[in-house]
């Protein structure tokens, strides 16, 4: 005798007039199209597919890539999906996860700063795992990921840090709701479904942040483990499991449980305001340096007045980093510890070795998060006379403001600040530029001819399957 389930998704549906945040969600992600999409937000979105893939492609020549590919393959059975830039097929979730790790594992990837969220380093992996998974036309998986952004960035922004205050990592919360919309529509499922998939990515979102302690790679796995939660919570939603339906607004749901029970203070309308007209994509900043964002300012500032004063750190008494107080907990504090990183994922979440590098060296890329410069003395010397202090001009959370004030023995106060951190906002990186970056890290790890077929590839993403994209970056 066959069970018959007591109720189907349908059979216990809200009523028109009582929709949820999440069912507004879903019958705004059920009926968008891609020519829905703006144009020019399409074309952004190319951009930010491109940032990531080139990120995710640096990363290969990392020890937590192979250690984390190492991992993954003990427990792998068979696979068709492809890993970007290493040549190996996983299967689908495992496949994403590792995606995910590389996207975000040099901590290089976009950031929405209002909502403090990677969402690239989760949708993408997502919305291509399972374009692939599906033979999703490229057009399919370029929605999707618009879609996977959208949502996870929305997430953020009514969260309003708060869920950083309370020590989790937001963007491995967001990305459960965004890659559960995304992969969701891949699936083709019916608003009611959609509704039910971020309900049940509300029982797989928890992304803690006790890595910034030790410099632990923790943080590395969050959007790729989104992604993971995502496609699992939306593939549940198909076959009939029912999620919550007020996962976002309940009693008991994703704001309260996840911002020390400060609901209140949760931008609630932001979930759905404006959904289809304002595109938050647009919105999201990609980054010049690959260091926590919150310090792009600070990195930018002390260049700038290294350049302008020919300052070298002889010449420095000492240097007040300013920043939001909000952030200090992230990137300040305790101060001796991030005075001497332990770690080259530690010294990106350093003010104090951030800022002491820029000054001895005058650049900051991935050189300066190599063995030498964490052990350089002339660099651990200065970062004992960094410390920070507010800013009281800062626009953040809208934008990562910040700078510094360097006294000097000659006794001169120099001050540079930045209200708006470059790749953001007035002050984004433009088309030319971020392909130049793409075209720096790819080469990391593959030939210029190959970066270029990728570039053109991802900037004209519409002419190819999911599957011919899989197999393109990952070099088969």
């Amino acid at each position: 005798m066959s069970v018959q389930p007591l109720h189907t998704p349908e059979a216990v549906a809200q009523p028109a007039q009582n929709l949820s945040v999440s069912q507004l969600i879903a019958d705004f992600a059920a009926n968008l199209t891609y020519k829905a999409i703006p144009k020019a937000t399409r074309e952004n979105a190319k951009y930010h597919v491109l940032d990531v893939v080139g990120t995710a492609l640096a990363a290969t020549r990392f020890d937590f890539a192979q250690h984390a590919l190492s991992g993954l393959l003990g427990i792998a059975e068979g696979g068709k999906n492809s890993v970007i830039g290493m040549g190996v097929k996983l299967p689908l979730r495992d496949a994403v996860l590792l995606n995910g790790i590389l996207a975000h594992g040099l901590d290089y990837d976009d950031t929405h700063p209002g909502a403090i969220v990677h969402p690239s380093g989760s949708a993408f992996p997502c919305s291509l795992g399972v374009g692939e998974h599906i033979d999703a036309s490229g057009k399919d998986v370029l929605t999707a990921y618009v879609l996977g952004v959208e949502i996870a960035t929305r997430v953020g922004i009514a969260a309003h840090g708060l869920m950083h205050a309370m020590g989790y990592h937001t963007t491995g919360i967001a990305g459960h709701f965004g890659c559960a919309v995304a992969a969701g529509k891949l699936f083709n499922l019916s608003a009611q479904k959609l509704a039910l998939a971020q309900g049940l990515a509300g029982s797989t979102s928890s992304a803690v942040s006790e890595h910034r302690a030790d410099g632990a790679w923790n943080k590395r796995m969050h959007p790729g483990w989104a992604a993971v939660g995502g496609i699992t919570a939306a593939s549940l939603a198909r076959g009939g499991f029912v999620g919550t339906r007020r996962i976002y607004e309940g009693p008991d749901g994703l704001f309260r449980s996840h911002t020390g029970g400060k609901l209140a203070e949760v931008d609630l309308a932001s979930m759905t305001g404006g959904l289809g007209d304002k595109w938050y994509l647009d919105e999201v900043a990609i980054k010049p340096y690959p260091i926590c964002h919150l310090l792009h300012a600070c990195a930018d500032s002390a260049l700038a007045l290294k350049r302008k004063h020919n300052l070298r750190p002889q010449d420095i008494v000492k240097v007040r980093a300013l920043l939001h107080p909000d952030t200090f907990h992230y990137v300040c504090e305790p101060a001796e510890m991030r005075r001497k990183p332990v770690s080259d994922y530690m010294a990106k979440f350093s003010v104090q070795f951030v800022v002491a590098a820029c000054f001895v060296r005058g650049k900051f890329g991935f050189a300066e998060l190599e063995a030498d410069a964490l052990n350089d003395a002339e660099i651990l010397a200065l970062a004992q006379r960094v410390s920070h202090d507010t800013d009281p001009e800062s626009q953040f959370p809208k934008y990562f403001s910040g700078g510094v004030v360097v006294t000097t023995r000659d006794g001169r106060d120099l001050v540079h600040m930045e209200k708006i951190n470059r790749g953001a906002g007035e002050r984004a990186l433009t088309g030319d530029e971020i392909a130049a970056k793409f075209m720096e890290n790819a080469e990391l790890a593959i030939s210029h001819p190959r970066a270029e077929r990728i570039r053109d590839a991802v900037l004209d993403i519409e002419k190819f399957s999911a599957r011919e994209l899989g197999h393109l970056l990952a070099g088969q």
